[in-house]
């Protein structure tokens, strides 16, 4: 199991279309094969910041996810919205101290 964290930047004045890009892009996950959970969190101090959180089967079922062209289209739609690339974290649970997986993409 694997715990991706996104972290997105946008204009301040577009949060609302920002939140509703999100909730899309979360709907479609949750139809992509090994998708877990998710949720999205909006800063309290940063309106700008926003991060989600999704928990994924394995590597392969959020590799699949992130590289299909349901996220590639809602992505194109959501850059304008951005100040940033986004920043895409994966980690894997550690197993008796012993981290699994992690690594850091920005994109």
């Amino acid at each position: 199991m694997i715990r991706v964290i996104i972290e997105r930047r946008c204009h301040p004045d577009r949060c609302t279309e920002m939140e509703q890009m999100l909730m899309e892009l979360r709907t479609k996950a949750t139809q992509h094969h090994g998708y877990i959970s998710g949720e999205t969190l909006h800063s309290v101090d940063d309106p700008s910041l926003w991060l989600v959180i999704s928990t994924w089967v394995d590597t392969d079922s959020w590799k699949g996810w992130e590289d299909s062209p349901e996220r590639h289209k809602i992505s194109q739609r959501i850059a304008p919205l951005l100040t940033a690339p986004e920043k895409v974290a994966v980690f894997g649970f550690s197993r008796r101290g012993v981290t699994m997986s992690a690594h850091m993409v920005d994109k």
